[in-house]
């Protein structure tokens, strides 16, 4: 029987990032693209109805914010992740990396140190190198195969200079779903140099079976002076497009000084990201449960391909998220050579694996959220790519 995630549409044409924009990022034709973190999915169809419905009512002024949405934002986080959020906590952004952004402007000063654990999601060095903050690397050990924090680094990078952590949480790209343990030493730490922490929870949702997401913020009540929580239906739902998240800050006056910052930004409320985020929440959960078991098994199809025919390339496996993180050191490539083999030959667009740090040198990101089809059609590219190569 054919899976609602089995058809292969054509995104070529329809202004999409991930497939008419991988010429100009990657300088080549012809590439089948598996990188950018969206799905070759539609959204569930009772999202497509609201958004419908509000299309065709015809007027589109300005949209004042919705407390429904705000309720369906708490359900859901109670729901999925037993975390009693309240209507006030939350903070409606226009995504989650602008609202790293205006959290480092608000929370720290130009010239402050902000910890990153490395490789990570590429866009945390620029939104704080762009803000006048320097970057402090705590890389993560790689251990079994699977990534873990390094606690001891941790403590010995941080100075009087140090204000700010961010967490992602799940990792990206490393699909590492951080248990309870490790969060609970990571706010132990945190707490004790006071610091204030950005956790980036948008890929909370996405989690393999047998894994569950704890809110960093929920770990110790305490933690609620300082941490922000960055979330969103976006990933999730296969909605980035629509642009909308939003940030569950606990303390009053901390909430506060964020949104005197927003204020100055003069962003308003997007009404089609605010019906999408609710009907989301309200009906997506049965869409969920089966993109997650169709994501698992593309993953197994991915590490069962390549250890039959491309044993010298192994992937990590997820505990979350969609995104696959692939070692290529077994090919003997340096990376601009594995960068030009896989473009060229396997014409085939990753996520380049030192864009997140040097600690990706031997990797590439590779997007698991499409039809069996495109994924079968770039794992026997990549074969016959391999096999030109005689690794």
């Amino acid at each position: 029987m054919m899976s609602y995630f089995d058809e292969a549409l054509n995104r070529i044409g329809t202004d999409s990032m991930k497939w008419d924009g991988a010429k100009e990022r990657f300088g080549q034709e012809g590439l089948l693209p598996l990188w950018v973190a969206d799905m070759d999915f539609k959204a569930p169809q009772p999202v497509i109805d609201a958004l419908k419905d509000k299309v065709e009512h015809g007027i589109y002024g300005y949209a004042a914010p919705s407390p429904d949405v705000n309720q369906s934002i708490v359900n859901w986080l109670s729901t999925q992740y037993k975390w009693a959020v309240r209507d006030e906590d939350i903070v409606h952004v226009t995504g989650v990396v602008p609202a790293i952004s205006n959290l480092i402007r608000t929370f720290t000063e130009e010239e402050d140190e902000i910890i990153i654990q490395t490789p990570v999601y590429y866009p945390f060095y620029d939104v704080i190198e762009k803000n006048r903050r320097k970057v402090v690397k705590n890389p993560l050990l790689l251990e079994n195969e699977h990534y873990k924090m390094d606690f001891d680094g941790l403590e010995s990078v941080v100075t009087e200079k140090t204000k700010m952590l961010i967490l992602c949480h799940p990792h990206n790209p490393g699909g590492r779903v951080w248990s309870e343990e490790e969060l609970s030493k990571l706010a132990e730490i945190c707490e004790k140099h006071d610091l204030y922490v950005i956790s980036d929870e948008i890929h909370a949702d996405l989690l393999f079976d047998g894994y569950r997401h704890i809110p960093f913020a929920s770990v110790y009540e305490s933690l609620e002076n300082r941490v922000f929580t960055a979330l969103a239906p976006t990933k999730t739902f296969n909605l980035a497009g629509v642009q909308g998240a939003y940030v569950v800050i606990k303390d009053a006056t901390l909430r506060l000084r964020y949104r005197q910052t927003l204020a100055s930004t003069f962003v308003g409320a997007n009404m089609f990201s605010q019906v999408a985020t609710k009907a989301a929440y309200d009906h997506g959960l049965p869409w969920l449960k089966e993109l997650m078991a169709y994501i698992q098994d593309n993953y197994k199809l991915v590490e069962d391909y390549l250890s039959t025919h491309m044993p010298k390339i192994k992937p990590m496996k997820p505990q979350g998220t969609y995104l696959l993180w692939i070692d290529f050191e077994g090919i003997g490539l340096t990376a601009e050579e594995r960068k030009k083999w896989l473009l060229e030959d396997a014409k085939l667009a990753f996520n380049h694996g030192p864009i997140f740090g040097d600690e990706g040198e031997h990797f590439e990101r590779m997007n698991l959220a499409t039809s069996r089809e495109t994924l079968m059609q770039a794992l026997d590219q990549l074969h016959a790519a391999y096999k030109q190569k005689h690794f």
